[in-house]
């Protein structure tokens, strides 16, 4: 059925042109975030560049330090590792919050994780969805 009231059809072309109008505004706050998020990671990794020393990523205040199988922080983070670096858990942090900017525009988060039995862990995850990974323990 074709709309000949000109009246319809000013209406339908008004919802036309908001709809576009809304969307336009979605792809822009969306490419604002996405430009943050990358500033905000550039940023940290250029931070990590500019010194040796890893900043925790789960106070985000000391440095960890990397030293006879052990990675620990000044606030109580303190994991068992196995040939583990400083050079290696830089390039492991660096790559994982890389590869999740990729897929989410959200900052994840690290948490120290232990059960009954094992040992403790550092989890990466991101506070919008259930996508965590193990990075070392």
């Amino acid at each position: 059925q074709m709309l000949e009231d000109p009246d319809e059809l000013a209406v339908l072309e008004e919802i036309q042109q908001e709809l576009i109008l809304q969307e336009q505004a979605v792809i822009e706050e969306y490419e604002r975030s996405l430009q943050f998020d990358e500033e905000c990671l550039n940023a940290m990794l250029d931070g990590l560049d500019a010194s040796d020393r890893i900043i925790c990523p789960v106070c985000r205040k000391n440095h960890l330090t990397v030293r006879n199988h052990f990675v620990f922080c000044q606030c109580g983070l303190s994991i068992s590792t196995q040939g583990m670096t400083e050079e290696k858990l830089r390039s492991l942090l660096e790559n994982t919050v890389t590869e999740h900017s990729h897929r989410c525009l959200h900052n994840p988060e690290f948490t120290l994780t232990s059960g009954m039995e094992e040992e403790a862990s550092l989890l990466m995850s991101c506070p919008v969805s259930c996508d965590a990974k193990c990075l070392a323990g």
